[in-house]
């Protein structure tokens, strides 16, 4: 049964509440969980939602399939958090690939934007995330300590930090770049060439491939030229 609307003294509310009426409990919580998935406001909640009314039961079926068995079949890679449907991942998988370079990125989908360049070949490590402290996510809630576990019996010798170039990769990355202060090894950071403010899974492959072949030492110091006269 629809909800009947409730009174209001402010039109605006009112409103909400007779649009929220139109729709019987089934479909409001349909659109109310499609709603509260990333990147879909309201409206394309709605538009979803009545697509899949619209659809056959069959192809309703197969949606929710996928979904269930995504969800029951994926899991992280205990090496590395990239997403894998086995102990480790095909990256970590492969012996082709050079276990010595580590980019670290902040989600699994990061992944497959620098694969896309083919200008690395070595392994890579997802923090699932990045710092934001207004969000309360800080070191700990990151897989930070995984990283620094790996360093030693991986015989890593450079990490890329491929964090995004926007407040909270910047903070994640000069963090990495502190916590990283181990002998022997290289920290670099992504080159410039993407934009700020930008995530790496928007970026072409020509940008993000420059990027990378352009990485640069950070925590050196930079000493004067004293050879010129």
């Amino acid at each position: 049964p629809s909800r009947a609307p409730s009174c209001s003294t402010s039109g605006s509310d009112t409103r909400f509440d007779f649009a929220m009426a139109a729709y019987t409990t089934p479909v409001q919580v349909l659109i109310d969980e499609l709603g509260r998935l990333p990147g879909i406001g309201p409206k394309s909640a709605q538009r979803i939602a009545f697509h899949l009314l619209k659809v056959p039961a069959d192809d309703v079926a197969r949606l929710a399939h996928a979904l269930t068995e995504a969800k029951a079949k994926v899991r992280f890679c205990d090496r590395c958090w990239n997403i894998a449907d086995d102990a480790l991942c095909p990256i970590c998988s492969d012996d082709r690939r050079d276990a010595s370079t580590v980019c670290v990125v902040e989600e699994a989908r990061d992944i497959v934007a620098i694969e896309r360049t083919g200008e690395f070949r070595g392994r890579y490590h997802v923090l699932l995330g990045a710092m934001s402290p207004l969000e309360g996510i800080g070191p700990e809630q990151l897989k930070v300590k995984e990283l620094f576990a790996r360093i030693e019996p991986e015989g890593i010798t450079e990490v890329i930090l491929c964090t995004n170039p926007n407040i909270e990769g910047e903070a994640t990355a000069l963090y990495l770049q502190r916590v990283l202060d181990v002998p022997g090894l290289t920290v670099s950071r992504i080159a410039s060439g993407l934009p700020v403010g930008g995530d790496l899974e928007y970026a072409d492959e020509l940008t993000l491939g420059r990027a990378l072949e352009g990485r640069r030492v950070v925590g050196e110091p930079v000493r004067p030229d004293v050879s010129a006269p």
